[in-house]
Order: structure tokens, then sequence, then C-alpha cells
């Protein structure tokens, strides 16, 4: 994937705002994109074009004077992206959209609290909320450059949909994919349970005790198996983010390259942009020269250590297996019996044990539990190959889905114990 700051605005914005509908986020004619030039020329979405099938061509430029540029008529929202640049000269780019969640909360007139994960809040910082205004009138533009105003970055809008500004689009879809990843989070665990959010402390205290960074190796070496281990994980990862079991602030993946040595994805890198060059051998203890791998790099590494029959992990976000992992609900995949031989039981870890050195997360994981899932933050899943790793992730959370969707139509009936035991004397 070609570099966004290398693009030209045009190529930037129709790769976003695909992207954005290939994931659900927006419809054919809702949502839209602007980006602000170091000429001060803005460059928009158009009104009323299929946000599936955008091109370069249909992008509009507005400059300094007023002038358009295109073959369309701007987005009819085009105003309030001007007040937000007019209020802020920080932002550079800005998104709008309706993606299902956020208006969930737009439609009951409340924002979402970032606190749900540790990386969201330090993604999307606090939240505004602008007031009903006509869509594309003069006095919703005021409302929400108030917000932005304010230190914003986004603004939920009353019984609309949300708008996020960054330093440029790439920070900018960032955040709004995470805050959209929240919302559905926080609604699938109100579906399950209850949502239960971090302190400001808990999230701090987690951050102070991330193990300072491995020492650097002196030379690296390249070979081929090692390259094809590279091309396995940057390829996955894309398609993870493809499927909605990863986004682009959070996810870790890993692969043994021999005895206890692996490599890991960089930390730092929007999940849908890795590239071979962005994963980090580890080898000895040390790092590759010139890259920072995950901060999660020392929980790899002591997985590795005390299990060797582990040769892959992935670890990740996805929202219907953090519903339960904020919730405090048991993720019981005894649902259909697939799920249940792939996954077997799912043990909790609480917050605040990611990067303990008691071996905590590395001594729960074994055969018989091959995933685990830490309170507000994320599941490790772990198998011997990285395919099978991908399928368990893909099996947790499709069983995930489904214990959500099944709780409004009725109790919950899983297998039962009996059925469980039959399932693992002709499957384990």
């Amino acid at each position: 994937m070609i570099d966004t700051q290398l693009q030209h605005p045009k190529d930037q914005i129709t790769e976003i705002i695909k992207r954005i509908y290939r994931a659900g986020m927006t419809t054919t004619s809702g949502g839209n994109i602007s980006i602000k030039d170091n000429h001060g020329n803005i460059w928009v979405t158009p009104a009323a074009i299929d946000k599936g099938s955008l091109t370069r061509r249909d992008i509009i430029c507005v400059k300094p004077s007023g002038q358009i540029v295109g073959i369309h008529k701007p987005s009819s929202e085009f105003p309030f992206h001007k007040a937000i640049y007019d209020n802020r000269q920080d932002i550079n780019a800005v998104i709008h959209a309706h993606p299902p969640a956020l208006v969930s909360f737009s439609i009951v007139h409340k924002i979402p609290n970032t606190n749900i994960i540790p990386q969201a809040k330090h993604v999307c910082g606090p939240i505004g909320y602008a007031a009903y205004a006509l869509p594309g009138g003069e006095e919703l533009g005021k409302k929400i450059a108030i917000e932005f105003e304010k230190g914003f970055d986004s603004v939920v809008l009353e019984n609309h949909g949300v708008v996020v500004g960054g330093k440029d689009l790439k920070d900018a879809y960032v955040q709004f994919e995470t805050l959209e990843f929240s919302a559905r989070t926080i609604i699938g665990a109100s579906i399950v349970g209850q949502p239960k959010y971090l302190t400001h402390g808990q999230i701090d205290e987690l951050e102070s005790s991330v193990p300072e960074d491995l020492p650097e190796m002196d030379e690296v070496e390249h070979t081929s198996d090692e390259l094809s281990i590279r091309t396995n994980i940057s390829q996955l990862i894309r398609r993870a983010c493809d499927q909605g079991l990863m986004i682009s602030s959070y996810g870790t993946v890993s692969v043994r390259w021999y005895d206890n040595n692996f490599l890991i994805t960089a930390r730092n890198v929007p999940r849908w942009e890795i590239q071979n060059k962005d994963i980090v051998q580890i080898k000895e203890g040390k790092r590759e020269p010139g890259k920072l791998p995950s901060k999660a790099v020392s929980v790899h590494a002591q997985i590795y250590k005390d299990n060797p029959d582990v040769n892959s992990i992935i670890i990740t976000q996805s929202p219907n297996i953090m519903a339960f992992g904020v919730s405090g609900t048991k993720l019981d995949v005894r649902t259909i019996p697939e799920s249940w031989i792939f996954l077997q039981d799912i043990p909790v870890i609480p917050f605040g044990k990611q990067f303990s050195r008691d071996g905590t997360i590395s001594k729960t994981i074994s055969k018989s539990s091959p995933s685990v899932i830490i309170q507000n933050d994320s599941i490790i899943v772990t198998g011997d190959k990285l395919l099978q790793t991908f399928d368990r992730l893909e099996v947790a959370e499709f069983s995930a889905k489904s214990l959500i969707m099944g709780k409004p139509l009725g109790e919950l009936m899983p297998i039962s114990s009996g059925q469980i035991e039959d399932l693992r004397k002709n499957f384990l």
C-alpha cells in the first residue's frame, strides 16, 4: 500500500472514503471527507456521488478565494469543514460520516466513554457534542466549530453522526475508526452485561508498566524463511483489518522464527498499511536495528519461552469479543461443536496484568486454553501455524457475535457438559 503522505489529496480521499464504505461505516450517499493543503486549498468529496465508486476526478478543490475547481459541486456539508479549518490551524483533514454505532449514540444523545479501552482514550481523547441543526446549514457549522475550538478532535452530532479532525487524513481516519470501534464495543457489552470502564489512573498505571525497549542487535540477517514469515504476517494483518478483526490503532502479530527468536509487528504503524518492512526481527533478546516492535513484545517473548508448542500469536481487539472483555460476562464458546473444539474455554485475566513479570499470561495459555481475554484490553490467540491462529480468532469473534445476536431472542442454551465430554473424547 502506498504511504498516504506521498499521495495527492485526491488519491488520499478516494482511498479513505472507499475504506470507510467497505467497512460499513457510511452509505452510498452519506459522509464526506476533506483535506486542507499547504496552500490553503480545501479538497473535498462531491455532493450526491456514489461513495463506493468515487474516483480522483470526482474530488473538488475549493480555493482560498472561494473558487470551485472540479466537475461536481462540493459536499453540502462543506461549510462546517471550512469552519473547522478556520478555527483550528492544527487540523488538516476532516471526516464526517454516519457509522451505525456512533449514530446510535447520537440518537440517544450520549457520548461514548473512550475509557472502555486504553488506546481509545489516547487515540481519540475527549469527545465533544454538538446539538442538532439543519444539515449543511450555517448554524450547524457554528455549533461544530465551537466544539473544535474547545479542543475536541471528535464531535458527536445530535441525531446525525460524527465529525473527526486530524493533523492529516491518516490521523483522522484512525481516530474515526477507533471511536466507532469503542461505540460498537460498548453497545455489545450493554447487550450481554454491563460495560465496565477504566479509570484514568488504571490507564496511566498500565502505561508506566510497559517494559523498556529491547537493545538493538549489531546486524540483522534476512534469510529466505525469515522473509517468507514477514510476507505471511503482513498479508494476514491486512486481511484481519478487511474482516473487522483488527483496527488501525491496535493489533500485534508474531511468528516464531526458530528457538525463541521471532518476528513481530512494529508499533505506531496503522495496521491496514503494514508491509514487510514494518515487521521487526527479535533475536536473542535484541531487536532489529532502527525499528521499535510492539509494546507487547515482552508478552510474546514470554509466551514463546513458556510454551514450546506455540509458534504464532495474535493480540487484537474485535468488537464482539471485546463486548465480553469489557463487561465481565463470560464468553462461553460452547455454542456449536466447532467453537469449543477450536477454542475450548477462554480464561479471563484481570486488567493490569498485561506486562506482569510473574508470567500470568504465558502460564495461563496451554493446549487446552489456546486463547485468553484480558479485561478491557484484548484477546490473545495462539496456535501452531499462523493460519490456525487466525482461524481461532475468526471462530472466537463469530461465536461472540452469535451470542450477542442470540441474547434478545431468549435464554442462551449452550452445549451440555456431557456433549462437551463427547467432543473431548472424539476430537481432542
